[in-house]
């Protein structure tokens, strides 16, 4: 089994990455952080990793990734793409134009790049999953985190289409819907006593929809609901709201 995972710095994507070295994967890793994928590559090769190969970091340039796509394709068949790279900046209620570029860029434009260089190959080849982090916050966009929210809704809307457009050719598009998570992006969260899911628990949720196909899963999957009653809200109702 071969396995993409683009942000595989990420918590989420990390643990993913441990349960799927235990059945001896080839992992094809990329990252900004290099010192710490590195240590994350010595890590899954202990727990059983077959190979783990790094790849060099390029999250914004089209012609960069799809030709990272193809050549990686090429080097042999590939199961599964996990794109998992987010930002997200501690204060949204002092945004610039500057880091509202950036939110759009990382969380919204460059997975879309990803899942686009691979769906080609992927389609052509008539096997193979592309899954991507999304969030809860995609669902209903609101005055703490609106650019945040409006990114992952775009995620949200797209990998709807992309699975309509991949139906008949066997490639699976898998969407993943946490909701806040403990990882190193939502440190503040944590330390301001806010309840979180593990990324274990993210983790383990992720490869089992992965797994079974499921075009969008909830985790927990209490979020499910909590969503369903958010978006149905009347907008009076929900303006009053602290969130």
């Amino acid at each position: 089994m071969k396995i993409v995972v683009i942000g595989a710095t990420s918590g989420i994507a990390e643990h993913c990455c441990r349960l799927w070295a235990v059945e001896g994967a080839d992992f094809v890793l990329m990252a900004r952080d290099t010192a710490k994928l590195e240590r994350i590559a010595a890590d899954l090769e202990v727990r059983g990793a077959h190979s783990v190969t790094l790849a060099k970091p390029e999250f914004h340039d089209p012609a960069a990734i799809k030709a990272f796509a193809d050549s990686t394709v090429a080097q042999g068949p590939v199961d599964i793409v996990l794109i998992a790279h987010g930002w997200m900046p501690l204060d949204q209620h002092k945004l610039d134009i500057a880091a509202a570029e950036q939110i759009l860029q990382v969380n919204a434009v460059s997975p879309v790049l990803f899942a686009e260089a691979f769906a080609g190959p992927f389609a052509a080849a008539r096997r193979g999953t592309i899954a991507i982090i999304g969030s809860v916050a995609g669902d209903v966009t609101r005055r703490a985190n609106y650019v945040y929210g409006a990114s992952k809704a775009l995620l949200t809307r797209y990998a709807q289409g992309l699975d309509h457009r991949l139906v008949g050719t066997g490639v699976k598009v898998v969407l993943i819907k946490p909701g806040p998570t403990d990882t190193a992006m939502t440190t503040h969260m944590k330390e301001a006593g806010k309840r979180l899911a593990s990324a274990e628990e993210v983790a383990r949720a992720t490869v089992d929809a992965i797994r079974r196909g499921k075009v969008e899963v909830y985790v927990p999957k209490l979020w499910r609901y909590v969503m369903l009653i958010v978006r149905h809200m009347p907008r009076p109702i929900l303006n009053r709201l602290p969130i």
